[in-house]
């Protein structure tokens, strides 16, 4: 199957992809800047097309235009600016217009975890997500929605924000407001879902995918902390404004001050799977269990093994291309003696 990953050379993407080789597909690898993915290891067995969602042409180019195109997985979500909702809105009607006048039969979109609360009370971050999914959904071919809460690995934005405020912050302050459960999954996780989703012909419409073990994100920092030898004094207040908290966290990360505050607006709620349709109708049966919270912890903040070629490496664990900030709040440590092998 000759399959288009919008966003590859975002995190998911960049997983994503040696997955869709190995299953036998034939992927195109779709980024704004071709140049980018050199970084990648998968690069060269990959095909290239330019793809700049928020231009008509460049979406019709890429995918109305490939006459061999079957499926699309698509990874873009906006974080940043004043009208991200309407920017993310509008590349899902561009790639859904494009997909009708095309050939393929399949559309993929990795979503976020809806908590059951009045639509009106969403989080403008999930609001976002689920107009995009609801843009897609009405696709003229098979749709897959995947809907997940905290991706875990060395790399993810929502993973990398919680480490390094947990190591640089001198004690761990949580507003009560975020004192709720959170049900993280596993790039690994992540990626054998879209992989299933790409695949399974019988598979349409919405599921949500988590790991299993549904924990309170304080509780998730703690054993960040611990997993590194850095347990400190914790406690929480009970009346912290989330813009106080967004400006902090932007202060003490490397992460854009928007993508924080739209990840924080993400924690006032429970983000649990309702249910568990995903393992069995996604998965192949015989498929590896699902990795547990303590570890992939345990595995995205492992030093690399320098001594292995970057497809023998862990994806749970840094990879050549992922960004700059991924260095699991330890400073450049790992990052560097990485990057020296």
């Amino acid at each position: 199957m000759r399959v288009l990953v919008i966003g590859a050379g975002g995190y998911v993407g960049s997983r994503v992809i040696p997955g869709l080789l190995e299953d036998g597909h034939q992927v195109v690898a779709g980024a704004r800047d071709l140049h980018k993915l050199d970084a990648f290891w998968w690069s060269g067995a990959v095909d290239r097309v330019e793809l700049d969602v928020t231009e008509d042409e460049s979406v019709r180019a890429a995918i109305s235009e490939d006459p061999s195109l079957e499926a699309v997985v698509y990874l873009v979500h906006g974080m940043g600016g004043d009208d991200f909702r309407e920017a993310d809105r509008a590349a899902a009607q561009r790639v859904r217009a494009a997909v009708d006048a095309s050939a393929v039969t399949a559309v993929v979109y990795l979503s976020g975890l809806i908590p059951a609360i009045p639509r009106e009370e969403l989080s403008e971050h999930l609001i976002s997500r689920l107009e995009v999914e609801e843009e897609l959904s009405e696709v003229g071919c098979r749709f897959v929605g995947l809907r997940a809460a905290v991706v875990l690995g060395a790399g993810s934005t929502s993973f990398e924000l919680m480490t390094q405020l947990a190591h640089r912050l001198p004690v761990t302050v949580f507003p009560d407001w975020m004192d709720h459960l959170v049900e993280p999954i596993s790039v690994v996780d992540a990626v054998a879902a879209i992989r299933g989703a790409v695949t399974t012909e019988s598979a349409h419409g919405v599921y949500d995918i988590g790991g299993g073990d549904p924990i309170a994100y304080p509780r998730l920092v703690e054993k960040v902390l611990e997993l590194t030898d850095r347990q400190r004094p914790g406690f929480s207040v009970p009346v912290m404004p989330q813009a106080l908290v967004s400006s902090v966290a932007s202060w003490l990360s490397d992460i854009p001050a928007s993508t924080v505050s739209a990840l924080m607006e993400s924690l006032r709620e429970d983000m649990v799977a309702r249910d568990e349709r995903w393992l069995a109708e996604l998965l192949p049966s015989g498929h590896a269990p699902r990795v547990s919270v303590d570890e992939a912890l345990r595995r995205s903040l492992a030093v690399p093994d320098a001594s292995r070629s970057p497809q023998e490496r862990d994806p749970l664990g840094v990879l050549p291309g992922d960004p700059e900030w991924a260095t699991n709040g330890d400073g450049q440590e790992r990052l560097m003696e990485f990057k020296r092998g």
